[in-house]
């Protein structure tokens, strides 16, 4: 479990609680900024090692608690091109620190950025995020084994208990998008990933809805039904569709739509990844475990008017004599004829029958805004790398949706970079006979495909019937891709990166605090 959050108001309250913590974990910009409680055995440290001025270093401070400080600088930031992810960064590496040291309720104390008014929380969330366990290795050792920290304490002069329970809920909806999209393919194979929404979400509320029926899914959902058509023989991997509904007290105001690309396992189909390019393909279910980790929190905080409803698509990619092939032409929910030209371009199949349904959702909606969050192209890691790219159609373009979550993304150091449709794009998937409406791909990999991430959008776009909601139509729909292809694992290393919950700290910082 994550551990429990101790505000304090005040350091030498803090530091004088008998038995609270065992040990002090300094994150800090420069020595000039430490407190008195704290700078005498800060110097001292310095004094003998210039290195505790710049790395991590644990050592022992007498009348400190626990008897130990962990100091985890993260420098002036005063650069042109420095962010608030240097303070996140220095708070995990000082936490993890001081667990390895064998502290199970550290003390965090964060000085010298008051120039990040969020930075507080991103601390804190940093911190949580670097204690966080594959959910495989907590079931195998036990809790106590492989997440030893019972309990953080931080210091934050006001607001503290608010600030705790905004960090816990959103680290909440983090470990359940961890847990999701970081699991290996058997342990979250479709069914394990309903169950585990079922266990998690219900009882925060969050409305859940399991389609499993094949028939069903065949009918309301073809093309999620084609990609898992060569795994329906086998029970533990046949395809689920997980609805999310969450509504707040009172008058809604605002709705948010949600559809995550949930591939347990992507194989390429029968487009089969080779050399070496499956390893990892379990993590193609990130954007599943976004809006799962999403909604949670949102459940969690219930924000005042938001509602939200999701569509996650549960699905495994397999090979076998029934799987889907290149050259298919398949009539989807919204109508659309799409011929398939490649198989391994498959999260957009189920993206399209989910953004469908969501579609006919928001013609209901009170203010609807509508996203899809996908590890959907590789073309995304290699354009931008570690950052999560978002694309707006034209009415949310109007609204400056993107553009907000690049904004506020900055802020809470879970970075975005805009980009943008264009007509090219839509060129590109157009289709080539008059036996078919649109193109899913082509086939090469979209890493070496001019407008790789984007010519995906336009595809979205076509095959959801979304394209009769533009801006210049008699109801037009709003609608932000959301790529964490890049952004998805730490260090962009799908097979042993931990997975990194994004975007659920943009979106909460958007929707979740009154952004």
């Amino acid at each position: 479990m994550s551990p429990s959050l101790v505000p304090w108001s005040h350091l030498d309250e803090a530091l004088a609680a008998d038995g609270a913590h065992d040990a002090v974990v300094l994150v800090f910009s420069e020595v000039s900024a430490v407190p008195d409680p704290l700078v005498g055995v800060v110097q001292a440290r310095v004094a003998v090692d210039k290195r505790a001025s710049a790395e991590v270093t644990v050592g022992p401070a007498p009348g400190l608690p626990g008897g130990r400080l962990v100091m985890a600088p993260f420098g002036a930031l005063s650069g042109d091109f420095d962010d608030v992810r240097s303070i996140g960064e220095a708070a995990a590496a000082g936490v993890a620190r001081a667990r390895d040291a064998g502290a199970t309720r550290p003390l965090m104390v964060l000085v010298g950025a008051a120039a990040w008014p969020s930075s507080e929380a991103v601390a804190l969330l940093g911190a949580l995020g670097a204690l966080w366990a594959p959910l495989e290795a907590r079931e195998a050792l036990g809790d106590a084994d492989v997440e030893p920290v019972q309990a953080l304490g931080f210091v934050v002069p006001q607001g503290g208990p608010s600030l705790a329970r905004w960090v816990a809920a959103v680290e909440e909806g983090r470990r359940l998008a961890r847990d999701l999209g970081g699991s290996d393919p058997e342990r979250m194979a479709p069914p394990r990933m309903a169950d585990l929404c079922v266990e998690r979400l219900a009882p925060a509320g969050v409305g859940v809805e399991i389609v499993s029926d094949s028939a069903v899914l065949a009918a309301e959902y073809p093309l999620l039904a084609a990609v898992g058509r060569a795994a329906q023989g086998v029970p533990r991997h046949q395809a689920r569709v997980i609805r999310l509904s969450w509504r707040p007290e009172g008058q809604v105001t605002h709705t948010l739509l949600f559809a995550g690309k949930g591939l347990s396992y992507d194989t390429g189909g029968l487009d089969l990844k080779v050399g070496g390019h499956m390893a990892g393909m379990s993590r193609d279910k990130c954007g599943a475990g976004a809006v799962a980790g999403f909604v949670l929190a949102a459940a969690r905080l219930c924000v005042p008017g938001l509602a939200i409803e999701a569509e996650i698509g549960a699905v495994r990619n397999s090979i076998g004599a029934d799987a889907f092939a290149t050259d298919e032409i398949i009539r989807c929910h919204a109508g659309v004829r799409v011929r398939i030209g490649n198989t391994d371009a498959e999260g957009r199949l189920v993206l399209a029958d989910l953004l469908s349904h969501l579609r006919e959702r928001a013609k209901g909606a009170v203010h609807p805004r509508i996203f899809s969050i996908a590890t959907l192209t590789g073309h995304a890691a290699r354009a931008v790398g570690p950052y999560t790219i978002a694309l707006d159609n034209g009415p949310a373009e109007q609204l400056g949706i993107a553009a907000d979550l690049e904004r506020i993304g900055d802020q809470w150091g879970d970075p975005f970079v805009v980009s943008r449709l264009r007509r090219e794009d839509f060129t590109f998937v157009a289709p080539r006979t008059r036996a078919d409406d649109v193109l899913s791909c082509n086939n090469a990999p979209s890493s070496v495909t001019a407008r790789g991430h984007q010519f995906p959008m336009a595809f979205l776009v076509i095959a959801s019937g979304l394209s009769a909601h533009g801006k210049g139509s008699a109801a037009p729909l709003p609608f932000t891709h959301i790529d964490i292809a890049g952004s998805g694992v730490v260090g962009g290393d799908w097979q042993h990166g931990a997975p990194t919950a994004a975007p659920v700290v943009a979106l909460a910082g958007r929707w979740l605090v009154g952004g």
